[in-house]
């Protein structure tokens, strides 16, 4: 049986559309491009391990994700998928790329979130540790507008917290993430960076107005060594949430991909 739950999009045929979510999200994230902007695609979007309503069972690691994600994959399609992926979603793309690159035909990196300084992954670590939920649902969105979310279309943050947002102790509310699992990712976005095959198609949007950024030089410079003109990079001027703060120009470069 899967570990993960997935949400489908699309026709059930067809090459598919692997849809990775950042850390504290959820496949459904990807609903509203999928069925909007992308009807015609068969979208796989799953909830990561610890996430939505997928196991959260350990251990919580790139390892362990790719191992989640390669079963998914050959269970459903004999034919190598495109990736999509989102923040921490982009680490385990690269991940998944590394370890299995007969599954993987091309990489589409939306703000990816990769080898990240390990003090500043500390202190996000401890602030989730230290208010890990919410007073009530508009705590919740206030906080989700003050962290990528405020460019989005609000239809989209009434989805996310309809979706995601949960009971938790003493009535207050939080994601539908498990604490310990989150905590334990934050360090994996500690690790070194990790690169695809020479020759795989790859796009990296960096969102210009992340500071300090997830995408840096390095990243790039490292990427660009590795892959050369299979890679392209473009900056957009937005905040964090790439895919939900532009859909058009999002479905736009998977349609490209396809």
């Amino acid at each position: 049986m899967s570990t993960l739950h997935v949400h489908r999009f699309g026709p059930d045929t067809g090459p598919v559309l692997l849809a990775l979510h950042g850390l504290t999200g959820h496949g459904k994230r990807w609903e509203a491009l999928a069925t909007g902007l992308l009807p015609d695609i068969r979208v796989l979007a799953p909830d990561l391990r610890g996430h939505g309503r997928s196991t959260a069972l350990p251990p919580w690691d790139f390892e362990t994700i790719v191992a989640d994600l390669a079963a998914l994959i050959t269970a459903e399609t004999d034919e190598p998928v495109l990736v999509a992926a989102h923040s921490f979603g982009g680490a385990c793309a690269l991940h998944l790329a590394r370890r299995h690159p007969e599954l993987v035909r091309g990489l589409i990196l939306l703000d990816p979130a990769v080898a990240l300084d390990p003090a500043w992954l500390r202190d996000i670590a401890g602030a989730t540790l230290g208010s890990p939920d919410y007073t009530d649902a508009e705590e919740a969105r206030m906080d989700k507008l003050a962290t990528g979310w405020g460019a989005a279309a609000p239809e989209l943050l009434r989805a996310e917290l309809d979706e995601h947002l949960v009971p938790t102790a003493n009535g207050r509310v939080g994601w539908r993430v498990d604490t310990a699992a989150l905590i334990a990712y934050w360090g994996q976005l500690a690790r070194d960076l990790v690169l695809p095959e020479p020759g795989l198609p790859t796009v990296v949007v960096r969102a210009t107005e992340v500071d300090p950024p997830f995408v840096t030089p390095g990243l790039t410079a490292a990427l660009a060594d590795r892959l050369g003109a299979s890679l392209t990079v473009h900056e957009w001027d937005c905040e964090h949430m790439v895919a939900q703060i532009l859909p058009l120009e999002t479905a736009a470069l998977i349609r490209a991909a396809l």
